[in-house]
Protein backbone atom coordinates (compact mmCIF):
# COMPACT_ATOMS: atom_id res chain seq x y z
CA UNK A 1 0.00 0.00 0.00
CA UNK A 2 1.05 3.81 -0.71
CA UNK A 3 -0.86 4.76 2.25
CA UNK A 4 -2.76 3.21 5.15
CA UNK A 5 -4.20 4.59 8.21
CA UNK A 6 -6.53 3.19 11.36
CA UNK A 7 -8.93 5.16 13.17
CA UNK A 8 -10.75 4.14 16.83
CA UNK A 9 -13.75 6.04 17.37
CA UNK A 10 -16.50 5.31 19.60
CA UNK A 11 -17.54 1.55 19.23
CA UNK A 12 -15.89 1.12 16.17
CA UNK A 13 -12.42 0.74 15.01
CA UNK A 14 -11.31 1.23 10.80
CA UNK A 15 -8.48 0.69 9.18
CA UNK A 16 -7.62 1.12 5.13
CA UNK A 17 -4.98 0.31 2.82
CA UNK A 18 -4.95 2.64 -0.66
CA UNK A 19 -2.70 1.50 -3.53
CA UNK A 20 -0.56 4.27 -5.23
CA UNK A 21 -3.27 4.04 -8.07
CA UNK A 22 -6.01 4.56 -6.28
CA UNK A 23 -4.49 8.28 -5.04
CA UNK A 24 -4.19 11.64 -6.81
CA UNK A 25 -0.44 13.06 -6.44
CA UNK A 26 -1.58 15.36 -3.87
CA UNK A 27 -3.08 12.93 -1.94
CA UNK A 28 -0.22 11.81 0.58
CA UNK A 29 -0.84 13.42 3.64
CA UNK A 30 -4.88 12.68 3.78
CA UNK A 31 -5.30 10.34 6.93
CA UNK A 32 -7.53 7.29 6.31
CA UNK A 33 -10.31 5.98 6.59
CA UNK A 34 -11.59 9.37 5.05
CA UNK A 35 -14.44 11.41 7.11
CA UNK A 36 -16.56 13.74 5.26
CA UNK A 37 -17.07 17.64 5.76
CA UNK A 38 -16.38 17.13 9.69
CA UNK A 39 -13.66 15.03 10.91
CA UNK A 40 -16.13 13.78 13.91
CA UNK A 41 -18.23 12.42 10.97
CA UNK A 42 -18.75 9.24 9.83
CA UNK A 43 -15.54 7.92 8.04
CA UNK A 44 -15.33 5.11 5.17
CA UNK A 45 -13.37 2.08 4.18
CA UNK A 46 -14.22 1.68 0.34
CA UNK A 47 -12.98 -0.85 -2.64
CA UNK A 48 -13.91 -0.33 -5.59
CA UNK A 49 -14.65 2.02 -8.95
CA UNK A 50 -17.61 4.13 -10.58
CA UNK A 51 -18.73 4.31 -14.36
CA UNK A 52 -20.35 7.13 -13.52
CA UNK A 53 -18.50 9.63 -10.49
CA UNK A 54 -18.92 12.80 -12.69
CA UNK A 55 -22.98 12.83 -13.39
CA UNK A 56 -23.11 11.95 -9.67
CA UNK A 57 -20.84 15.01 -8.37
CA UNK A 58 -22.95 17.07 -10.61
CA UNK A 59 -26.44 15.81 -9.65
CA UNK A 60 -25.16 15.95 -5.97
CA UNK A 61 -23.47 19.64 -6.13
CA UNK A 62 -20.18 18.16 -5.15
CA UNK A 63 -17.06 19.00 -6.23
CA UNK A 64 -14.70 17.05 -8.23
CA UNK A 65 -11.19 16.23 -6.87
CA UNK A 66 -9.79 13.73 -5.00
CA UNK A 67 -11.42 10.73 -3.20
CA UNK A 68 -14.46 11.71 -5.16
CA UNK A 69 -16.13 8.05 -5.13
CA UNK A 70 -15.46 8.11 -1.01
CA UNK A 71 -17.16 11.68 -0.76
CA UNK A 72 -20.11 10.61 -3.11
CA UNK A 73 -20.74 7.44 -0.80
CA UNK A 74 -20.53 9.51 2.74
CA UNK A 75 -22.68 12.04 1.44
CA UNK A 76 -25.35 9.83 0.04
CA UNK A 77 -24.72 7.54 3.63
CA UNK A 78 -25.72 11.05 5.56
CA UNK A 79 -28.55 12.12 3.59
CA UNK A 80 -30.36 8.72 2.52
CA UNK A 81 -29.08 5.98 4.88
CA UNK A 82 -29.50 2.43 3.57
CA UNK A 83 -31.68 4.07 0.33
CA UNK A 84 -28.35 5.35 -0.99
CA UNK A 85 -27.68 2.09 -2.98
CA UNK A 86 -30.72 2.59 -5.48
CA UNK A 87 -28.04 5.76 -6.78
CA UNK A 88 -25.31 3.62 -7.12
CA UNK A 89 -26.25 1.98 -10.46
CA UNK A 90 -22.87 1.91 -12.21
CA UNK A 91 -20.61 0.90 -9.46
CA UNK A 92 -18.50 -2.26 -8.00
CA UNK A 93 -17.53 -1.69 -4.18
CA UNK A 94 -17.12 -3.19 -0.88
CA UNK A 95 -17.54 -0.56 1.65
CA UNK A 96 -18.11 0.20 5.34
CA UNK A 97 -18.91 3.52 6.90
CA UNK A 98 -19.77 4.16 10.82
CA UNK A 99 -20.18 7.08 12.95
CA UNK A 100 -18.59 5.40 15.64
CA UNK A 101 -22.27 4.39 16.62
CA UNK A 102 -24.55 2.99 13.73
CA UNK A 103 -22.22 1.17 11.11
CA UNK A 104 -23.04 0.40 7.62
CA UNK A 105 -21.19 -2.49 5.51
CA UNK A 106 -22.66 -2.96 1.62
CA UNK A 107 -21.12 -5.33 -1.40
CA UNK A 108 -21.80 -4.51 -4.87
CA UNK A 109 -24.48 -6.67 -6.44
CA UNK A 110 -22.26 -9.08 -8.38
CA UNK A 111 -19.42 -9.38 -5.60
CA UNK A 112 -16.86 -8.12 -8.03
CA UNK A 113 -14.84 -6.54 -4.66
CA UNK A 114 -14.13 -8.93 -2.25
CA UNK A 115 -15.63 -9.09 1.34
CA UNK A 116 -15.75 -10.93 4.31
CA UNK A 117 -17.43 -11.43 7.95
CA UNK A 118 -17.53 -12.71 11.28
CA UNK A 119 -17.91 -12.76 14.66
CA UNK A 120 -16.25 -13.38 18.20
CA UNK A 121 -17.49 -12.38 21.77
CA UNK A 122 -20.28 -9.69 20.59
CA UNK A 123 -17.39 -8.06 18.14
CA UNK A 124 -18.58 -7.77 14.30
CA UNK A 125 -15.31 -8.21 12.16
CA UNK A 126 -15.44 -7.66 8.31
CA UNK A 127 -12.70 -7.28 6.08
CA UNK A 128 -11.47 -7.84 2.36
CA UNK A 129 -9.73 -11.03 3.11
CA UNK A 130 -10.34 -13.97 4.85
CA UNK A 131 -6.83 -14.27 6.32
CA UNK A 132 -7.35 -11.14 8.22
CA UNK A 133 -10.35 -12.63 10.02
CA UNK A 134 -8.92 -15.71 10.70
CA UNK A 135 -6.44 -13.92 13.02
CA UNK A 136 -9.69 -13.27 15.26
CA UNK A 137 -11.91 -15.54 14.97
CA UNK A 138 -13.58 -18.89 13.09
CA UNK A 139 -16.47 -17.61 12.39
CA UNK A 140 -15.54 -16.71 8.65
CA UNK A 141 -18.86 -16.21 6.08
CA UNK A 142 -18.65 -14.72 2.59
CA UNK A 143 -20.71 -10.97 2.47
CA UNK A 144 -23.40 -11.78 0.19
CA UNK A 145 -23.24 -9.34 -3.14
CA UNK A 146 -26.25 -7.38 -3.63
CA UNK A 147 -26.67 -6.53 0.29
CA UNK A 148 -26.07 -4.63 3.49
CA UNK A 149 -25.54 -5.26 6.39
CA UNK A 150 -25.89 -2.83 9.53
CA UNK A 151 -24.01 -2.54 13.69
CA UNK A 152 -26.31 -5.51 14.71
CA UNK A 153 -25.58 -7.92 11.91
CA UNK A 154 -28.81 -8.56 9.61
CA UNK A 155 -28.07 -8.56 5.95
CA UNK A 156 -30.20 -6.97 3.35
CA UNK A 157 -30.92 -6.84 0.07
CA UNK A 158 -30.64 -3.90 -1.67
CA UNK A 159 -30.57 -4.98 -5.67
CA UNK A 160 -30.35 -8.55 -7.59
CA UNK A 161 -30.37 -9.59 -11.02
CA UNK A 162 -33.94 -9.92 -12.67
CA UNK A 163 -34.85 -13.17 -12.90
CA UNK A 164 -37.33 -12.64 -15.94
CA UNK A 165 -36.55 -10.55 -18.98
CA UNK A 166 -37.91 -7.78 -19.65
CA UNK A 167 -39.20 -6.88 -23.28
CA UNK A 168 -36.42 -7.25 -25.50
CA UNK A 169 -35.28 -4.55 -27.92
CA UNK A 170 -36.14 -4.56 -31.38
CA UNK A 171 -33.32 -3.09 -33.71
CA UNK A 172 -31.14 -3.47 -36.79
CA UNK A 173 -28.16 -5.26 -35.72
CA UNK A 174 -26.04 -2.41 -37.04
CA UNK A 175 -27.67 0.15 -34.68
CA UNK A 176 -26.87 -2.26 -31.34
CA UNK A 177 -23.29 -2.94 -32.72
CA UNK A 178 -22.87 1.00 -32.57
CA UNK A 179 -24.29 1.52 -29.59
CA UNK A 180 -22.19 -1.66 -27.96
CA UNK A 181 -19.43 0.34 -29.11
CA UNK A 182 -20.11 3.49 -27.65
CA UNK A 183 -20.88 2.50 -24.17
CA UNK A 184 -17.45 0.85 -23.92
CA UNK A 185 -16.05 3.25 -24.86
CA UNK A 186 -17.74 5.58 -22.89
CA UNK A 187 -17.07 2.70 -19.54
CA UNK A 188 -13.26 2.79 -20.36
CA UNK A 189 -13.18 6.65 -20.52
CA UNK A 190 -15.12 6.84 -17.17
CA UNK A 191 -12.69 4.68 -15.61
CA UNK A 192 -9.08 6.09 -17.06
CA UNK A 193 -7.24 8.81 -17.38
CA UNK A 194 -3.79 7.67 -17.70
CA UNK A 195 -2.21 9.53 -15.28
CA UNK A 196 -1.36 6.66 -13.68
CA UNK A 197 1.57 4.58 -15.31
CA UNK A 198 -1.44 2.17 -17.00
CA UNK A 199 -0.79 -1.35 -19.47
CA UNK A 200 -3.39 -3.55 -20.95
CA UNK A 201 -3.40 -7.72 -20.87
CA UNK A 202 -3.51 -8.84 -23.93
CA UNK A 203 -4.05 -12.70 -24.19
CA UNK A 204 -5.37 -12.40 -28.00
CA UNK A 205 -9.06 -13.35 -27.42
CA UNK A 206 -11.64 -10.89 -27.99
CA UNK A 207 -12.26 -9.23 -25.07
CA UNK A 208 -9.19 -8.64 -23.72
CA UNK A 209 -8.29 -7.30 -28.00
CA UNK A 210 -11.34 -4.85 -27.60
CA UNK A 211 -9.87 -3.20 -24.59
CA UNK A 212 -6.02 -2.94 -25.67
CA UNK A 213 -7.91 -1.61 -29.20
CA UNK A 214 -9.87 1.11 -27.34
CA UNK A 215 -7.62 1.78 -24.90
CA UNK A 216 -4.41 3.04 -27.40
CA UNK A 217 -7.24 4.84 -29.30
CA UNK A 218 -7.47 6.97 -25.22
CA UNK A 219 -3.52 6.71 -25.01
CA UNK A 220 -2.72 8.70 -28.17
CA UNK A 221 -5.44 11.09 -27.87
CA UNK A 222 -3.99 11.82 -24.53
CA UNK A 223 -0.14 11.38 -25.93
CA UNK A 224 0.09 11.80 -29.14
CA UNK A 225 -0.59 9.22 -32.15
CA UNK A 226 3.16 7.86 -31.81
CA UNK A 227 2.53 6.85 -28.16
CA UNK A 228 2.42 3.43 -27.83
CA UNK A 229 0.29 1.80 -24.83
CA UNK A 230 2.02 -1.43 -22.71
CA UNK A 231 0.36 -4.79 -23.40
CA UNK A 232 1.34 -7.84 -21.24
CA UNK A 233 0.86 -11.65 -22.71
CA UNK A 234 1.89 -14.80 -21.33
CA UNK A 235 2.61 -18.34 -22.26
CA UNK A 236 3.32 -21.59 -21.27
CA UNK A 237 6.28 -22.40 -23.95
CA UNK A 238 4.57 -21.28 -27.65
CA UNK A 239 0.94 -20.51 -26.84
CA UNK A 240 -2.48 -19.54 -28.64
CA UNK A 241 -2.31 -16.97 -26.21
CA UNK A 242 0.84 -15.48 -27.55
CA UNK A 243 0.10 -15.78 -31.16
CA UNK A 244 -2.66 -14.21 -31.44
CA UNK A 245 -1.66 -11.29 -29.03
CA UNK A 246 1.10 -10.85 -31.63
CA UNK A 247 -1.14 -10.45 -34.40
CA UNK A 248 -3.26 -8.02 -32.18
CA UNK A 249 -0.45 -5.99 -30.68
CA UNK A 250 0.90 -5.43 -34.41
CA UNK A 251 -2.40 -4.57 -35.09
CA UNK A 252 -2.47 -1.81 -32.70
CA UNK A 253 1.18 -0.87 -32.84
CA UNK A 254 1.63 -1.36 -29.04
CA UNK A 255 4.74 -1.71 -26.74
CA UNK A 256 4.23 -5.48 -26.08
CA UNK A 257 6.00 -7.86 -23.64
CA UNK A 258 5.95 -11.66 -23.62
CA UNK A 259 6.35 -13.90 -20.53
CA UNK A 260 6.99 -17.51 -21.53
CA UNK A 261 7.14 -19.85 -18.90
CA UNK A 262 7.50 -23.42 -18.04
CA UNK A 263 6.06 -25.67 -15.68
CA UNK A 264 8.66 -25.30 -12.76
CA UNK A 265 7.58 -21.70 -13.16
CA UNK A 266 4.13 -22.07 -12.64
CA UNK A 267 4.99 -25.15 -9.76
CA UNK A 268 7.04 -22.56 -7.98
CA UNK A 269 4.39 -19.80 -8.01
CA UNK A 270 1.34 -22.04 -6.31
CA UNK A 271 2.18 -21.14 -2.73
CA UNK A 272 1.94 -17.80 -3.60
CA UNK A 273 -1.03 -17.67 -5.70
CA UNK A 274 -3.46 -19.94 -3.43
CA UNK A 275 -2.22 -17.59 -0.17
CA UNK A 276 -3.61 -14.64 -1.82
CA UNK A 277 -6.74 -16.42 -3.82
CA UNK A 278 -7.98 -18.30 -0.83
CA UNK A 279 -9.17 -20.74 -2.59
CA UNK A 280 -8.31 -24.49 -4.13
CA UNK A 281 -10.61 -24.71 -6.73
CA UNK A 282 -8.21 -26.43 -9.71
CA UNK A 283 -9.93 -24.48 -12.46
CA UNK A 284 -9.55 -20.62 -10.73
CA UNK A 285 -5.99 -21.77 -9.28
CA UNK A 286 -4.52 -22.49 -12.65
CA UNK A 287 -5.98 -19.46 -14.14
CA UNK A 288 -4.93 -17.66 -11.87
CA UNK A 289 -1.42 -18.81 -11.72
CA UNK A 290 -0.97 -17.42 -14.99
CA UNK A 291 -2.38 -14.18 -13.60
CA UNK A 292 -0.50 -13.71 -10.85
CA UNK A 293 2.92 -14.04 -13.10
CA UNK A 294 1.85 -11.29 -15.62
CA UNK A 295 0.72 -8.78 -13.36
CA UNK A 296 3.78 -9.06 -11.43
CA UNK A 297 5.79 -8.21 -14.71
CA UNK A 298 3.72 -5.78 -15.38
CA UNK A 299 4.51 -3.84 -11.86
CA UNK A 300 8.06 -4.65 -12.52
CA UNK A 301 7.66 -2.46 -15.38
CA UNK A 302 6.42 0.24 -13.60
CA UNK A 303 2.43 -0.19 -14.35
CA UNK A 304 0.31 0.87 -11.62
CA UNK A 305 -3.00 0.39 -13.54
CA UNK A 306 -4.23 -2.53 -15.44
CA UNK A 307 -6.85 -2.90 -18.20
CA UNK A 308 -8.40 -6.33 -18.65
CA UNK A 309 -11.23 -7.73 -20.69
CA UNK A 310 -12.92 -10.05 -18.02
CA UNK A 311 -16.66 -10.09 -18.20
CA UNK A 312 -16.94 -10.32 -21.89
CA UNK A 313 -18.41 -13.67 -21.46
CA UNK A 314 -20.78 -13.07 -19.04
CA UNK A 315 -22.55 -9.64 -20.67
CA UNK A 316 -22.60 -11.44 -23.70
CA UNK A 317 -23.28 -14.88 -23.26
CA UNK A 318 -19.85 -16.53 -24.53
CA UNK A 319 -19.37 -19.39 -23.05
CA UNK A 320 -19.81 -22.23 -24.96
CA UNK A 321 -21.70 -24.75 -22.58
CA UNK A 322 -25.01 -21.83 -23.15
CA UNK A 323 -25.43 -23.20 -26.76
CA UNK A 324 -26.77 -26.13 -25.39
CA UNK A 325 -29.49 -24.54 -24.18
CA UNK A 326 -33.08 -23.04 -26.18
CA UNK A 327 -33.27 -19.21 -26.64
CA UNK A 328 -35.94 -19.15 -23.91
CA UNK A 329 -33.85 -20.33 -21.63
CA UNK A 330 -31.09 -17.50 -22.15
CA UNK A 331 -31.91 -14.93 -19.83
CA UNK A 332 -32.20 -17.49 -17.11
CA UNK A 333 -28.53 -18.61 -17.78
CA UNK A 334 -27.11 -16.03 -18.54
CA UNK A 335 -27.73 -14.22 -14.89
CA UNK A 336 -26.66 -17.49 -13.51
CA UNK A 337 -23.64 -17.10 -15.35
CA UNK A 338 -23.61 -13.57 -14.01
CA UNK A 339 -23.68 -14.75 -10.68
CA UNK A 340 -20.86 -17.46 -10.65
CA UNK A 341 -18.36 -13.62 -11.25
CA UNK A 342 -18.14 -13.46 -7.46
CA UNK A 343 -16.64 -17.20 -6.93
CA UNK A 344 -14.21 -17.55 -10.11
CA UNK A 345 -13.41 -15.17 -12.22
CA UNK A 346 -13.84 -11.55 -10.83
CA UNK A 347 -11.78 -13.20 -7.88
CA UNK A 348 -9.14 -14.08 -9.81
CA UNK A 349 -8.76 -10.94 -11.44
CA UNK A 350 -8.98 -9.22 -7.86
CA UNK A 351 -6.48 -10.79 -6.15
CA UNK A 352 -4.15 -11.63 -8.26
CA UNK A 353 -3.58 -7.89 -9.34
CA UNK A 354 -4.08 -6.28 -5.91
CA UNK A 355 -2.02 -8.78 -4.50
CA UNK A 356 1.06 -7.24 -6.83
CA UNK A 357 -0.21 -3.54 -5.78
CA UNK A 358 -1.92 -3.18 -8.99
CA UNK A 359 -4.99 -1.59 -9.12
CA UNK A 360 -7.27 -3.63 -11.86
CA UNK A 361 -9.86 -2.21 -14.30
CA UNK A 362 -12.57 -3.77 -16.60
CA UNK A 363 -14.27 -1.70 -18.59
CA UNK A 364 -16.75 -4.59 -19.38
CA UNK A 365 -17.89 -4.55 -15.99
CA UNK A 366 -20.21 -1.90 -16.50
CA UNK A 367 -23.49 -1.21 -15.37
CA UNK A 368 -24.59 0.53 -18.70
CA UNK A 369 -23.39 -2.65 -21.17
CA UNK A 370 -24.73 -4.96 -18.80
CA UNK A 371 -28.31 -3.64 -18.51
CA UNK A 372 -28.18 -2.84 -22.52
CA UNK A 373 -27.34 -6.47 -23.10
CA UNK A 374 -30.33 -7.69 -20.87
CA UNK A 375 -32.07 -6.19 -23.11
CA UNK A 376 -30.83 -7.37 -26.30
CA UNK A 377 -32.83 -11.23 -27.70
CA UNK A 378 -31.05 -14.14 -27.32
CA UNK A 379 -30.55 -14.39 -30.89
CA UNK A 380 -27.79 -11.32 -30.57
CA UNK A 381 -25.88 -13.07 -28.72
CA UNK A 382 -25.55 -16.72 -29.08
CA UNK A 383 -26.26 -16.73 -33.04
CA UNK A 384 -26.78 -19.77 -35.48
CA UNK A 385 -25.37 -19.68 -38.75
CA UNK A 386 -24.81 -22.50 -40.82
CA UNK A 387 -26.08 -24.92 -37.94
CA UNK A 388 -23.32 -23.68 -35.59
CA UNK A 389 -24.08 -21.52 -32.95
CA UNK A 390 -21.86 -18.23 -32.75
CA UNK A 391 -21.09 -17.43 -29.34
CA UNK A 392 -20.57 -13.44 -28.28
CA UNK A 393 -22.42 -12.70 -31.63
CA UNK A 394 -23.64 -9.22 -31.62
CA UNK A 395 -20.08 -8.36 -29.50
CA UNK A 396 -17.69 -9.77 -32.43
CA UNK A 397 -19.75 -7.98 -35.05
CA UNK A 398 -19.82 -4.58 -33.12
CA UNK A 399 -15.82 -4.96 -33.57
CA UNK A 400 -15.42 -7.26 -36.68
CA UNK A 401 -13.77 -4.01 -38.69
CA UNK A 402 -11.84 -2.93 -35.42
CA UNK A 403 -9.93 -5.67 -34.93
CA UNK A 404 -8.10 -8.37 -36.92
CA UNK A 405 -10.50 -10.89 -38.37
CA UNK A 406 -8.79 -14.03 -36.81
CA UNK A 407 -9.34 -12.02 -33.42
CA UNK A 408 -12.73 -10.91 -33.77
CA UNK A 409 -13.72 -14.58 -35.00
CA UNK A 410 -11.62 -16.54 -32.76
CA UNK A 411 -13.23 -19.01 -30.38
CA UNK A 412 -14.03 -19.06 -26.99
CA UNK A 413 -10.88 -20.23 -24.50
CA UNK A 414 -10.62 -19.69 -21.13
CA UNK A 415 -7.51 -17.95 -19.97
CA UNK A 416 -5.80 -21.11 -18.25
CA UNK A 417 -6.76 -23.29 -21.67
CA UNK A 418 -4.99 -20.26 -24.13
CA UNK A 419 -2.11 -19.51 -21.85
CA UNK A 420 -0.98 -23.57 -21.81
CA UNK A 421 -1.48 -23.97 -18.09
CA UNK A 422 -4.95 -25.76 -18.29
CA UNK A 423 -2.89 -28.81 -19.71
CA UNK A 424 0.24 -28.94 -18.12
CA UNK A 425 -0.70 -28.76 -14.48
CA UNK A 426 -3.74 -31.28 -14.71
CA UNK A 427 -1.30 -33.82 -16.50
CA UNK A 428 1.22 -33.27 -13.92
CA UNK A 429 -0.30 -34.17 -10.40
CA UNK A 430 -1.99 -37.00 -12.63
CA UNK A 431 1.63 -38.48 -13.11
CA UNK A 432 2.90 -37.18 -9.59
CA UNK A 433 0.19 -38.52 -7.44
CA UNK A 434 -0.83 -42.22 -7.12
CA UNK A 435 -5.03 -43.11 -7.66
CA UNK A 436 -4.20 -44.71 -3.58
CA UNK A 437 -3.18 -41.42 -2.39
CA UNK A 438 -6.42 -39.67 -3.90
CA UNK A 439 -8.81 -42.51 -2.70
CA UNK A 440 -7.12 -41.99 1.02
CA UNK A 441 -7.65 -38.35 1.12
CA UNK A 442 -11.06 -38.47 -0.28
CA UNK A 443 -12.21 -40.61 2.34
CA UNK A 444 -10.88 -37.68 4.91
CA UNK A 445 -11.90 -35.15 2.66
CA UNK A 446 -14.72 -35.88 0.58
CA UNK A 447 -14.56 -32.39 -1.36
CA UNK A 448 -11.43 -33.48 -3.18
CA UNK A 449 -12.51 -33.97 -6.88
CA UNK A 450 -8.86 -34.51 -8.55
CA UNK A 451 -5.26 -35.32 -8.01
CA UNK A 452 -4.56 -31.68 -8.93
CA UNK A 453 -7.02 -30.43 -6.28
CA UNK A 454 -5.66 -32.68 -3.66
CA UNK A 455 -2.21 -30.85 -4.42
CA UNK A 456 -3.75 -27.33 -3.91
CA UNK A 457 -5.73 -28.55 -1.40
CA UNK A 458 -2.58 -29.49 0.83
CA UNK A 459 -1.57 -26.29 0.02
CA UNK A 460 -4.34 -24.34 0.79
CA UNK A 461 -4.60 -25.78 4.46
CA UNK A 462 -0.54 -25.11 5.18
CA UNK A 463 -1.74 -21.56 4.50
CA UNK A 464 -5.29 -21.67 6.55
CA UNK A 465 -5.53 -24.54 8.78
CA UNK A 466 -8.40 -27.09 8.57
CA UNK A 467 -11.23 -27.01 11.37
CA UNK A 468 -14.30 -28.93 10.32
CA UNK A 469 -15.13 -32.11 11.21
CA UNK A 470 -15.70 -35.18 9.38
CA UNK A 471 -19.39 -34.71 9.42
CA UNK A 472 -19.46 -31.31 8.62
CA UNK A 473 -17.22 -31.89 5.79
CA UNK A 474 -19.87 -34.65 3.84
CA UNK A 475 -22.41 -32.12 4.68
CA UNK A 476 -20.61 -29.37 2.63
CA UNK A 477 -19.83 -32.37 -0.38
CA UNK A 478 -23.53 -33.26 -0.36
CA UNK A 479 -24.08 -29.89 -1.82
CA UNK A 480 -21.91 -30.35 -4.64
CA UNK A 481 -23.37 -31.29 -8.11
CA UNK A 482 -22.08 -32.13 -11.40
CA UNK A 483 -19.88 -35.04 -10.24
CA UNK A 484 -15.80 -34.03 -9.86
CA UNK A 485 -15.65 -30.57 -12.25
CA UNK A 486 -14.46 -27.80 -11.07
CA UNK A 487 -16.33 -24.15 -11.56
CA UNK A 488 -14.95 -23.71 -14.69
CA UNK A 489 -15.41 -27.58 -16.24
CA UNK A 490 -18.78 -26.94 -14.74
CA UNK A 491 -20.13 -24.23 -16.79
CA UNK A 492 -17.97 -26.13 -19.63
CA UNK A 493 -20.36 -29.06 -19.26
CA UNK A 494 -23.17 -27.24 -18.78
CA UNK A 495 -23.44 -27.76 -15.11
CA UNK A 496 -25.41 -24.82 -13.97
CA UNK A 497 -25.93 -24.67 -10.28
CA UNK A 498 -22.98 -23.01 -8.61
CA UNK A 499 -20.33 -25.05 -6.73
CA UNK A 500 -21.21 -24.65 -2.97
CA UNK A 501 -17.82 -25.21 -1.56
CA UNK A 502 -17.16 -21.65 0.11
CA UNK A 503 -13.70 -22.05 1.60
CA UNK A 504 -15.51 -20.02 4.48
CA UNK A 505 -17.23 -23.30 5.02
CA UNK A 506 -13.47 -25.48 5.16
CA UNK A 507 -11.65 -23.08 7.68
CA UNK A 508 -14.80 -21.78 9.84
CA UNK A 509 -15.39 -24.14 12.66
Amino acid sequence: PDISGTVRFGRTCMAQNYLKADLPPDARDVSVPLAGDSISGPRICYDGQMGNTHDILGAKGLAAGPFAEERILLHLYENKGPAMFSEITDAVFAVVISDGENLLAARDLLGIKTLFYGWKEGTLYLSSELKSLLAVTNDVNEFPPGHYMDGTGKLNRFAELPPKAAQFLEADPQEVAAEIRNIIRRSLRSRIDFSHPTGSLLSGGIDSSVIACLATELYREKFGPDARLKTFALGVGESRDLKNARIMADHIGSEHCEVIVDLNDLLDKLPEVIYHLESFDPSLVRSSVANFIISGRARAQGIEILLSGEGGDEVFCGYTYLKQFPPEEMHARQMECIGFLHNNASLRLDRMNHCNSLRVVAPLISGELLNYSISLPPGYKQREENGEKIEKWIFRKAFEDVIPNEIAWRPKQEFSQGSGSADVLPRYFEEQITDGELAEAQARYPMIRSKEELHYFKIFTSHFGLQVSGEELKKITSRICCGTWSTGDRMRKGCTSPLTVPVSSVIGA
